[in-house]
């Protein structure tokens, strides 16, 4: 049942929680486990409310000595308790249902062992999956489990593991033991945690700026023990360590830091309270670009960044939830840049967190950062780029508007005043203006409450000679969020040094408000290169270059010293293109001459997703399939010719695999599979094997047989994802119809493994093979949203949407299906305005493509 925020103001307002005390016993079978909760709370004398709890069966509540009927009191999801007193002591009994979805208490069993993994994931509502709780955040409690499991497992919460006690042997014969966990510090139920199983650990320690040592552990299943990289991670969690402890004042709150690689996870990771769960993807089976290091890197701070902010100190209701995302997004960026190796995260926060945020912000279910959360459905669909990559993205323009020193004053203070308690936005920014001296209450309501992305632009006017005789920004906004906004931004001024390299020769920063800012500063400067409007990457705005200066850019944009500056013009060409201005063609060919010089693996990796999405959706048709040989044919070219072992040689084969189309192609891919052809340097692994024969099943080239057998090689977790990718890959309709059947229909795939299959589903080379499910989708959507978790309904609603039939139309069928929904369908209603927004920004392109 969806809580809203109107009964979670009024169960606030009724009661205050003191503990939980958990009792589960995961020894019941593959099915369901046990789980009996006592929860002790104060109320307002005679009040009546509801307490969470979705379970597969209750046998009994028992509140304050009284029995209950279950089949009264409980519908499953809630359980309703009437005569409150002023203190309570409510007792669950129930089994609840083990989830194969990555929420709740999931389940999985390693196919290379037949080992039994569990792991929770409770953001947002979902700890009323494993016990019985008021599941809101600001009903803050301690919580102590006690757990029953197989004697072999591992067992890990939020308290300092325990030494396990043996049990009378269960009914199937089995040894058991029971870890009694001591109690936790008072924490928002979403931030507890269960992880549950025989996984390996490597352990390590640090001491704390107060002198306390700190336990660390890092965690993994046995089977990828081999590969777990615990040195890299501790590293980062010491750097990490270090550096916040030091800008937030307050000693890392928790008694120890375990980090724990799970399977068929949903997200990035969880920040559970001394528990964080990663997804299992960032244990490398081989080699990766460096891209996904650092992106592993930046997970990791981040997840510890929400140790203070987020655990310690956490949000009243989820309208917040920017603010807790955004300040880890921020400050993991920012502790990667002062305090580790990743000296170039900015760099990476320009290429992806950016353009993920302009992205979604330009949709049109956009939405301001601090956004109306009515219920827990409107939080799970606001976990996006508006509430990460935006909201970061402000916190960086906000930081540049008081300055770092005072920013991290403030922070300070709100630490200090707020521990283990509950906030409100205000009360970060009462502490932001105390320490800067800042008034920002105009700043809020602008960047804040208002939706929307600007424009800034150059309009200058030169001389006979070159020289600047005026410069003007130009501020706009789209129609539907015509706010303009104040922006702290620099603008630097760029040209060709003696060694050929594009470097900065001057720099000005300056405050931009209003339509039009004049540069007075500007004039009298030759304009003998190239000038970027919001250099170092300051202020969250699009900007265009002015003709002059993307002309010089487009000769010589791989010739930049440093790799922010470049990914800023790079940025600028895609916006272009994403916005019709520029022939996608044209933004091929700047991509494709250019991108071999490209040093940053976080920027090739962008401009690689950006080229597969111009290829496929942005090109006009009757272009395409040449476009996408000769862009295949250049990827190959690419990887030839990059370094020998190196990361873009590794991004360019991936990417050439993908793409390519022609039967000399297809002959490459089959002949680098099979060793016949070596590209030096070029490790084919086991990932890379996967990647390239998916590309001959989508090229008609191999199917089953060979997927089977590429099985038997690789029967892990991994393998088992990469088949069922390839297998709905097959270029037939019969196997379309297969995976429809398995995807749709039957619904029984877990989480990762109907992930994978959705991505096959819509690998093709000709867009027809899809044509028939068009219309199935739209039939299919009731039955989806009513039967599916969130999770799993997301993944077919955004992944089997038809945009590869991008027409006119799909936008038609989309909106009469949208005339059909009701009110309540306002998650469902954004899904299809975001599938469908993409379709008509490929027209659009299409149409300038011609």
């Amino acid at each position: 049942m969806n809580l809203t925020r109107a009964e979670a103001e009024e169960r606030s307002a009724l009661l205050s929680v003191d503990s939980y005390t958990v009792d589960l016993d995961l020894t019941r079978g593959d099915r369901v486990f046990g789980s009996t909760t006592t929860v002790r709370f104060t109320a307002k004398d005679g009040a009546s409310t509801f307490i969470d709890a979705v379970t597969d069966s209750v046998s009994q509540v028992i509140l304050n000595g009284a029995d209950l009927d279950p089949a009264q009191v409980s519908d499953g999801v809630r359980i309703q308790l009437d005569g409150l007193a002023a203190e309570n002591v409510l007792t669950v009994v129930a089994e609840n249902p083990y989830m194969n979805t990555g929420e709740g208490l999931h389940r999985f069993v390693d196919p290379v062992d037949g080992e039994v993994y569990l792991y929770t994931q409770f953001e947002v509502p979902d700890s009323r999956r494993m016990f019985a709780v008021f599941e809101q955040p600001d009903l803050k409690a301690t919580f102590t489990f006690n757990v029953t499991a197989p004697a072999h497992w591992d067992l890990v919460s939020n308290s300092p593991t325990p030494v396990p006690v043996p049990q009378p042997a269960g009914e199937d014969g089995g040894a058991r033991s029971l870890w009694s966990f001591t109690p936790t510090p008072r924490l928002s139920s979403y931030v507890t945690a269960l992880i549950a199983g025989p996984y390996q650990s490597v352990r390590s320690e640090l001491v704390n700026s107060e002198g306390r040592t700190i336990p660390l552990g890092v965690f993994a299943r046995k089977s990828l023990m081999q590969y777990l990289d615990a040195d890299n991670i501790f590293e980062l969690t010491r750097q990490g360590f270090e550096f916040f402890e030091q800008q937030f004042g307050i000693p890392y709150p928790f008694e120890k830091y375990d980090q724990l690689f799970v399977p068929e996870f949903n997200a990035g990771a969880m920040e559970n309270a001394g528990a964080v769960t990663i997804l299992e993807g960032y244990v490398f089976r081989g080699q990766v670009p460096q891209a996904q290091v650092e992106r592993r890197a930046i997970t990791v701070l981040h997840e510890l960044a929400h140790m203070w902010f987020g655990d310690l100190v956490t949000m009243r209701w989820w309208n917040d939830l920017w603010l807790n995302e955004s300040f880890a997004e921020y400050m993991s960026h920012l502790a990667a840049v002062e305090n580790t190796a990743f000296t170039n995260a900015w760099t990476t926060f320009a290429s992806v967190e950016k353009s993920w945020a302009y992205r979604q912000d330009q949709l049109p279910s956009t939405h301001p950062i601090f956004a109306a959360i009515n219920d827990l459905a409107d939080v799970e669909v606001n976990f996006d780029g508006i509430t990460y990559a935006k909201g970061a993205s402000v916190l960086r323009q906000l930081v540049a508007w008081v300055g770092q020193e005072e920013f991290m004053a403030g922070v300070r203070a709100y630490f200090a005043k707020h521990a283990w308690k509950n906030t409100v936005l205000n009360d970060l920014l009462v502490e932001l203006e105390a320490a800067s001296g800042r008034d920002l209450g105009d700043w809020g309501k602008l960047w804040l409450e208002t939706a929307g992305v600007n424009t800034i632009k150059p309009e200058l006017e030169l001389d006979a000679a070159g020289v600047i005789t005026s410069f003007t920004l130009v501020q706009t906004a789209p129609e539907d969020h015509p706010t303009l906004r104040p922006h702290r931004l620099a603008i630097g001024l760029y040209s060709l040094d003696a060694e050929g390299r594009l470097v900065r020769t001057r720099r000005l920063e300056l405050d931009v408000d209003g339509e039009r800012t004049e540069v007075p500063e500007l004039v009298g400067t030759p304009h003998d290169g190239l000038i970027l409007i919001n250099d170092d990457d300051l202020a969250y705005t699009k900007v265009r270059l002015d003709p002059a200066s993307w002309s010089y850019a487009q000769e010589h944009l791989s010739a930049f010293a440093e790799s922010l500056p470049r990914t800023l013009v790079w940025a600028s060409a895609w916006d272009a293109a994403r916005d019709a201005e520029v022939p996608a063609r044209q933004y091929l060919q700047l991509l494709l001459n250019n991108i071999g010089a490209e040093t940053d693996s976080s920027v090739v990796l962008i401009q690689l997703r950006q080229l597969a999405t111009t290829l496929n959706f942005y090109v006009a048709p009757e272009h395409r399939e040449q476009a996408i040989i000769e862009a295949a044919d250049a990827l190959l070219e690419l990887a030839e010719n990059a370094a020998p072992g190196s990361d873009s040689q590794l991004q360019f084969i991936k990417a050439f695999a993908l793409h390519a189309r022609s039967q000399a192609q297809l002959d490459c891919v089959a002949e680098i599979l099979d060793g016949t052809r070596e590209i030096p340097g070029l490790a084919v692994e086991q990932d890379l094997r996967w990647e390239l024969l998916t590309s001959l099943v989508v090229g008609g080239r191999a199917a089953q047989a060979e997927i089977d057998a590429e099985l038997e090689r690789d029967n892990t977790a991994n393998g088992q994802n990469s088949a069922a990718l390839a297998k709905a890959a097959i270029a037939t309709p019969e196997a379309k119809a297969a995976a429809w059947q398995e995807i749709v229909v039957d619904g029984k795939l877990s989480n990762a493994i109907q992930g994978s299959a959705v991505s096959g589903f819509t690998r093709v080379h000709d867009a027809a093979l899809l044509a028939p499910y068009a219309e199935k989708f739209f039939e299919a959507v009731p039955g989806i949203v009513k039967s599916r978790t969130l999770a799993l309904a997301q993944q077919i609603l955004v992944g089997l949407y038809p945009s590869y039939q991008t027409t006119q139309q799909t936008v038609d069928r989309t909106n009469a299906f949208l005339e059909t929904l009701d009110e309540d369908s306002a998650a469902l209603r954004r899904t299809l305005l975001e599938n469908r927004d993409a379709v008509e920004r490929a027209l659009r392109a299409q149409a300038a493509d011609v």
